[in-house]
């Protein structure tokens, strides 16, 4: 089964208790992306919003920490309520191995993201070490962007280097009916989606399609 993380970035944050409520009874996860607008273009919510939002839901955090120096703020984010923590690793090249233990010493799940530019061959021997590799098929920093069909096919190189069964492969931008169905026929077996499920007029019949 396709893990379905909605990503709460597309949501109403007037409403965010409401807008999770909206998902929660047809997924597992929720996709929390926080930026700071250096390793990123954007900035959005950070560990107060977290340890608020854990309060009113039972729903897996998977946390994407688009940010500089993740080291410095793991352990608060996972402090916060946090179940699993994906870094980039372009943000932490001289470190990713230590970091991945960081995480894993807290009891939690680790994961590892690549940008579009990034070969996935630059992680090879960290992929065994994780519980999570994200492929991001957008520029990370913004939602509604274009799906970029090239980068979707690291996941089938990610699943032939990794040799766990278990390693969820997780895909990022510009996920919908069709890209989704794409990537999960190439190996991915969790899909972000933040507009495709927020805007839908129907959110369970957008989950529902993901799912297959």
């Amino acid at each position: 089964m396709t893990i379905i993380s909605p990503s709460i970035l597309s949501c109403d944050f007037a409403n965010l208790e409401k807008e999770i409520k909206k998902v929660e009874p047809y997924v597992p996860w929720i996709h929390i992306d926080v930026m700071d607008g250096h390793f990123v273009p954007n900035i959005s919510i950070g560990i107060p919003v977290i340890k608020s939002i854990r309060k009113i839901t039972n729903l897996f955090f998977d946390v994407h920490l688009m940010i500089e120096n993740p080291e410095k703020y793991v352990d608060a984010f996972i402090d916060a309520g946090s179940d699993l923590i994906t870094f980039h690793y372009e943000a932490a090249k001289e470190n990713t191995s230590k970091i991945i233990e960081q995480i894993k010493n807290k009891g939690k799940k680790a994961g590892l993201s690549i940008k579009p530019k990034t070969d996935p061959a630059e992680i090879k021997n960290y992929i065994d070490l994780c519980n999570l590799i994200l492929i991001m098929t957008v520029e990370p920093g913004f939602g509604g962007q274009k799906f970029m069909e090239d980068c979707a096919k690291k996941i089938a190189t990610v699943k032939k280097m990794a040799n766990k069964d278990d390693l969820i492969i997780q895909v990022d931008g510009g996920i919908n009916d069709l890209t989704g169905k794409l990537c999960t026929n190439l190996g991915a077996n969790s899909l972000v989606a933040g507009n495709y499920i927020y805007k839908s007029e129907d959110i369970k019949k957008a989950i529902e399609l993901l799912k297959k």
